[in-house]
């Protein structure tokens, strides 16, 4: 019998986990370190959510195509050596490419999805 306290979202998430594991294989030894060093290093407070930053994360390789929707109008940025080019214009960051689209000051990895939000989950 499952825990009275976890939810049954919770549950479902767990149990595909774990048919994951047992059809693909589970986590690397490398995988697993990384994970714990992460959990120890971020420890939250009561009530409080922390986003966990993923390896790599913040670095796009030239020639990535960065793509949203603004306005019912998509907007293409391609990541080059030089920043980031929309319109034909350079950029040297993200958020110049957003407050361009926009006009208003974004933080540019979240308004491209690179950076969500974090939310709680709800039982």
């Amino acid at each position: 019998m499952a825990p009275i306290h976890l939810s049954k979202h919770l549950l479902l998430r767990l149990l595909a986990y774990r048919l994951q594991a047992q059809t693909f294989g589970d986590l690397s030894p490398a995988t697993r370190r990384l994970l714990d060093g992460l959990a120890k290093e971020r420890k939250p407070s009561d009530g409080e959510t922390v986003a966990v930053p993923l390896p790599g994360e913040g670095q796009l390789m030239t020639g990535t195509m960065l793509v949203r929707e603004h306005d019912d109008q998509q907007h293409h940025v391609m990541v080059t050596e030089d920043g980031f080019v929309w319109n034909g214009i350079t950029y040297p960051s993200l958020s110049k490419v957003a407050y361009a689209i926009t006009g208003t000051k974004w933080n540019g990895p979240r308004f491209f999805g690179l950076r969500g939000k974090v939310v709680e989950e709800q039982q």
